[in-house]
């Protein structure tokens, strides 16, 4: 069993930059696929972002526009998520996910993922 705890999100305005962070403990971060999903009220729970295994290759939602930027430390068993001008729209609550699956066919379902932390809410000010 992995366990997942994210921290970071808070209150910020319009234009403003976050970086949330997600730890991992229970199993060596290295073989998890991990990524980013978001959740505002009232919608399911939507893409962000994932990495590979070794980092080597990451993916985004296409809304993003590439404001955010996911990264990940095995040594610290630490994921990344450096989120740039920020828009209310993106005022949701992230959770961090994570999988043991192949990398291509899993890191944008979340069905396919093994583990979520409790998430961490972002509220964007206009």
């Amino acid at each position: 069993q992995a366990q997942l705890a994210e921290s970071g999100g808070g209150l910020v305005q319009a234009g403003g930059s976050l970086r949330l962070s997600c730890a991992a403990s229970g199993r060596p971060m290295s073989t998890l696929v991990m990524g980013w999903f978001r959740q505002a009220p009232g919608k399911e729970r939507e893409f962000v972002a994932a990495i590979s295994w070794s980092g080597g290759r990451t993916d985004y939602a296409d809304s993003l526009n590439g404001r955010f930027t996911i990264s990940r430390d095995n040594a610290e068993n630490t994921v990344y998520l450096a989120m740039n001008s920020l828009k209310p729209e993106d005022t949701a609550v992230y959770y961090c996910g994570a999988n043991t699956g192949r990398y291509s066919e899993s890191y944008y379902n979340t069905a396919k993922y093994d583990y979520w932390g409790q998430g961490t809410q972002v509220t964007v000010s206009s």
